[in-house]
């Protein structure tokens, strides 16, 4: 259940709105539609490295607690995880031929 949080957290960090992109030609709708195509994308592509982030923090909190490092190394996670998931999202809008409004 924990995993599906850590993807959740991931997506938002990774989350910027589909108004954040721009096509010639294509309307809000298609560009959220496009977008949120994306996202999924993201979420199935990061959700193994959410779930062994998850699995590693299960087995190693003990050890993490002990030596007060729990919370950097779940943030640090957390981080790379959502970075992988905004470059995914970011390669999907533009091979959808999307680029960043300006």
């Amino acid at each position: 259940m924990k995993g599906g949080w850590v993807l959740a957290g991931a997506m938002l960090l990774a989350g910027c709105a589909a108004g954040d992109w721009a096509k010639a030609g294509a309307d809000d709708a298609a560009g959220t539609r496009e977008y949120q195509d994306c996202r999924e994308l993201a979420a199935t592509a990061t959700k193994t490295d959410a779930d062994i982030d998850q699995d590693i923090l299960v087995t190693r909190q003990r050890d993490w607690q002990r030596n007060n490092i729990a919370r950097p190394g779940t943030q640090t996670m957390h981080r790379q995880t959502g970075d992988r998931a905004a470059a995914i999202i970011d390669r999907c809008m533009q091979a959808k031929g999307f680029s960043r409004a300006r």
